[in-house]
């Protein structure tokens, strides 16, 4: 068993447990999941918007009250995760279409062509794909419509060693490499850091398009 593999079952047990718990523990220290969407509206109406590590499902709830004619679509490598968003989004018209995967290959239509999307959101993903957010950033790359916006939110990094080993515990990567990576594959419309607990560490909002 290669170690990426050995990752990924790492992380899918980790969300076998944290599933149960995840809505109502995040939103204490997940900041900014609304604000980015909301900084899209003041942008861009999408028709057609990938979320990449959709888990619960509680950003394509907002995803749909901000942006109610879109098309939505979420991709989880946690089974688990998913059948709560399966649940929470039931109601939703059309239904957000699900997907269990790894984000490493563009979604193809039935005719095998790469589905483009005017909006895709990575809500505090990237820090957790340990190995894959390169490759995740280069797959969003190659799924972003010609006039389409990336955004995402994210953990970017903390002062603090013992905070930064407790995060990677927790299969979070805080070494500042998101934003570089991220304005290396797009064009800056929004790149900033914010803090959170008076710095005990920052994260990011960033909106891109192509370059």
């Amino acid at each position: 068993m290669t170690t990426e593999v050995i990752k990924q079952t790492e992380l899918q047990r980790y969300y076998q447990l944290h599933s149960r718990i995840y809505d109502a523990t995040r939103w204490s220290f997940l900041f900014g999941r609304k604000k980015i969407i909301d900084h899209v509206g003041g942008l861009m109406q999408p028709v057609n918007i990938l979320e990449v590590g959709c888990g619960t499902g509680i950003n394509l709830l907002y995803l749909k009250q901000r942006f109610p004619h879109a098309s939505l679509t979420g991709i989880d490598l946690s089974t688990d995760m998913l059948n709560i968003a399966t649940r929470k989004t039931s109601k939703c018209k059309p239904v957000p279409e699900l997907v269990n995967m790894k984000y490493e290959n563009p979604l193809t239509d039935l005719n095998s062509n790469t589905v483009k999307f005017d909006l895709i959101l990575f809500s505090y993903a990237l820090s957790m794909f340990n190995p894959g957010w390169d490759v995740a950033l280069q797959t969003a790359r190659k799924q972003l419509s010609d006039n389409g916006l990336i955004a995402v939110v994210d953990f970017s990094h903390s002062p603090l060693s013992f905070f930064r080993r407790w995060m990677k515990l927790n299969h979070v990567k805080m070494d500042q490499h998101l934003l570089p990576g991220l304005e290396s594959q797009f064009a800056p419309i929004m790149s900033e850091n914010h803090q959170a607990y008076l710095g005990l560490w920052q994260y990011l909002f960033f909106i891109g398009s192509h370059k």
